[in-house]
């Protein structure tokens, strides 16, 4: 898969996006995580309506090769998750930033996204990797 790293996102270090959309953000795994991880059989994810916090845990994505943790770029209170992708994990390779995306988030704090990374200095960081 060619990596991408759209320059609407904003990316955590651990390798999540967030893609503000009004009030809300929707957040997924970037391509390159995706492209780590290989073939992923199995997506865990929290229920609307609970709360997550930026830099801890907030479900697993497991793959053939690993199981590997999703950790919160922000925190706020999930709207929705993505019930295709916990139905049909491979949506996450097919499609990370469009139809492969984990939650809909309510943040608590919007100004945390600033403190994410922007485009350029994301794609720096993981292809310099």
């Amino acid at each position: 898969m060619a990596l991408s790293f759209p320059d609407d996102l904003r990316y955590a270090d651990s390798h999540e996006y967030v893609r503000p959309e009004g009030e809300l953000v929707r957040i997924g795994i970037s391509a390159f995580a995706v492209d780590q991880l290989g073939d992923i059989v199995f997506v865990e994810l929290p229920e609307p309506g609970a709360a997550i916090r930026q830099g801890e845990s907030f479900g697993t994505v497991e793959s053939v090769k690993a199981v590997e943790e999703v950790i919160a770029p922000i925190s706020g209170t999930v709207e929705a998750r993505n019930e295709a992708v916990l139905a049909s994990p491979e949506e996450l390779q097919n499609d990370p930033y469009g139809e492969g995306w984990l939650l809909l988030v309510r943040p608590a704090d919007p100004a945390q996204l600033d403190g994410l990374l922007e485009a350029g200095t994301y794609r720096a960081k993981v292809e310099g990797a």
